[in-house]
């Protein structure tokens, strides 16, 4: 069984709804999760937050936040998540924020370097990932991880 399904099952059994708040994989969790079918059932929706403007103003991201410690840390991914729960009315949400690359690292945080977090009401877990420099495969692994975070969660 695949992850996404595992999740949906999880979900449908504890009559909770999720949704997404992504950045670095710009809608690809929010993809994964709606090839089930039936997961009309438990998908509220997402908010790709690739700017920080809609990071601030959709998700609820601070701007002192952002200033502080940049898009790619563990106060702004745990904001995303929060701020996901709160804007689609759902019970959990992952979120991500990273550099996929190939381009846009720096020395503190290379092409790679993912942040994710899961939050389930009032529950918030995040962690800091390094994955590669391949684009399409850094999208990809965070994705899973950011649904194993979840599933851990539920």
């Amino acid at each position: 069984m695949k992850i996404e399904e595992e999740i949906g099952g999880l979900l449908r059994s504890r009559h909770l709804t999720m949704g997404t708040a992504e950045s670095c994989t710009g809608g690809y969790i929010a993809h994964l999760i709606t090839r089930v079918a039936g997961s009309s059932d438990y998908f509220c929706g997402g908010v790709v937050s690739y700017s920080n403007e809609v990071k601030q103003q959709v998700l609820g991201v601070s701007e002192e936040s952002l200033a502080q410690f940049g898009a790619v840390s563990r106060p702004v991914v745990e904001q995303m998540a929060v701020g996901a729960i709160w804007v689609l009315g759902c019970d959990c949400a992952v979120a991500t924020s990273g550099v996929a690359g190939p381009g846009g690292g720096t020395p503190e945080k290379p092409v790679g370097t993912v942040w994710i977090a899961a939050a389930l009401k009032d529950k918030v877990v995040s962690e800091c990932y390094h994955f590669g420099t391949e684009r399409g495969e850094n999208i990809r692994l965070a994705a899973e991880a950011a649904l194993r975070m979840l599933r851990e969660l539920l």
